[in-house]
């Protein structure tokens, strides 16, 4: 059996009109991901709408209001294969409502692509997008200087947006050196997939070769093992078998565990009896791998979902209270000490309640704009004190980063995003 290839969590960002849809569809309708008879469709979906050369972006866009508005709204998840690897396209929306999905769960990105438009150049929100691709934990970026068409396939200009984004790149902490800037033209398909004759000044890769360059993911093996519990099943015959990713650490059989908080806040320990992944059985799990698996000692009413699994030895932390950086992104008013609204973390669900507003920030950059402001509303990133109303388990980004991000969703939005960097051990 082929060695499979290394999975990647693609996010596409930037500016809500430079092409981030159109891109995401040229790419995978050139690369034979989607096939004639599905964009026919799409084509004739967008005349019909008086959308004519929105086809690519259709390809994404799956929701009729989107269609009708022309705009993309939420995430869509595409799956594509390069030489070296296979990628889920996260689509993430110029919008407020960016960040759906990209904090929780399967759909960490490991990489991003940022979208610049050669006739509009760096905007506010492509500013917003790169301090949030680095909050949210995405390490290595392309960036595709789209609609050169539009620029008569100019060189100088293809270098001043390179230059003005690796300005912008730097202050967030990301080194231009270590990126690939793509000149591209989505809707004729100039360097998308296919290597283009009209830029002859570019000799670099097109944006699919782009992709296949990206470094692989470091597989964090080295931390303590994290395993949150996504559900947990009773079978017949072999007892409880939780289900869920290793995001850290490696687990195997026979591995002294303990499962915090569980039911009583206190822990449950256990000895790891087997593992399982795609029917198979397996010795051992490492970062990314989905298992189900079962343990001696583990009662059907001592772990739910939201519980993580690490070592007897190096238990994962319950956090009485935590200290984040947070990013406003989608409140209908504004926040306020005492708000308490659900927080998604790993495969928690738990209300918290926000106890002090300690800074404000800008979002660009980071900067301390105020101390102790009394409210933040959309835009703004703080740095706030949050207490959780019930156990949960939660580390700090220099210790253990993937178990740091959150959303904060309220009444069926994502309000706010942010990562944990102090806490107090409970």
């Amino acid at each position: 059996m082929a060695k499979d290839k290394t999975h990647i969590n693609l996010v596409f960002v930037g500016h809500v009109d430079h092409g981030k849809s159109t891109t995401v569809g040229r790419l995978l309708f050139d690369s034979g991901n989607i096939d004639e008879q599905q964009m026919r469709k799409l084509k004739e979906k967008a005349e019909e709408l008086g959308k004519g050369g929105f086809e690519f972006a259709f390809v994404m866009d799956n929701l009729k209001e989107e269609r009708e508005r022309g705009v993309t709204i939420d995430l869509a998840h595409k799956r594509f294969d390069t030489p070296k690897y296979y990628l889920t396209i996260i689509d993430a929306p110029g919008h407020r409502d960016f960040i759906k999905n990209m904090i929780t769960g399967a759909s960490q990105a490991d990489a991003g692509v940022l979208v610049v438009a050669a006739n509009d150049g760096v905007m506010a929100q492509t500013k917003e997008h790169v301090f949030l691709s680095r909050t949210l934990g995405v390490n290595q970026l392309i960036v595709a200087i789209n609609k050169m068409d539009m620029k008569d396939y100019s060189q100088a200009v293809f270098d001043k947006i390179k230059s003005d984004v690796s300005t912008l790149l730097k202050t967030v902490g990301y080194n231009p050196a270590e990126i690939q800037f793509v000149p591209l033209a989505s809707l004729p398909g100039d360097n998308v997939f296919k290597k283009t004759q009209k830029m002859a000044w570019y000799a670099g890769p097109t944006l699919y070769e782009a992709i296949d360059n990206l470094k692989e993911p470091e597989k964090p093996t080295q931390l303590p093992l994290r395993l949150p519990i996504q559900d947990v099943y009773n079978i017949t015959g072999i007892g409880v078998v939780p289900v869920g990713r290793v995001e850290t650490g490696v687990v195997k059989i026979g591995d002294k565990v303990i499962a915090m908080p569980g039911r009583e806040g206190k822990g449950v320990p256990g000895e790891v009896k087997s593992i399982e992944m795609h029917h198979e059985q397996m010795q051992s799990a490492e970062p990314g791998d989905n298992i189900g698996f079962n343990v001696r000692g583990f009662g059907k009413k001592d772990i739910a979902r939201g519980d993580v699994i690490g070592p007897a030895d190096n238990p994962p932390t319950v956090a009485t209270e935590f200290t984040a950086q947070i990013v406003v992104l989608n409140h209908p008013s504004v926040m306020t000490v005492g708000y308490t609204p659900v927080f998604h973390i790993h495969t928690a669900q738990v209300a918290c309640q926000i106890t002090a507003i300690k800074k404000k920030l800008n979002p660009a950059t980071g900067e301390v704009l105020q101390e102790n402001p009394d409210f933040i509303k959309n835009g703004d990133a703080a740095i706030v004190t949050i207490k959780p109303i019930q156990p949960l388990v939660i580390e700090k980004q220099k210790d253990i980063p993937q178990m740091s991000r959150f959303a904060i969703r309220d009444s069926g939005q994502t309000v706010a995003a942010g990562m944990c960097t102090d806490l107090v051990k409970k």
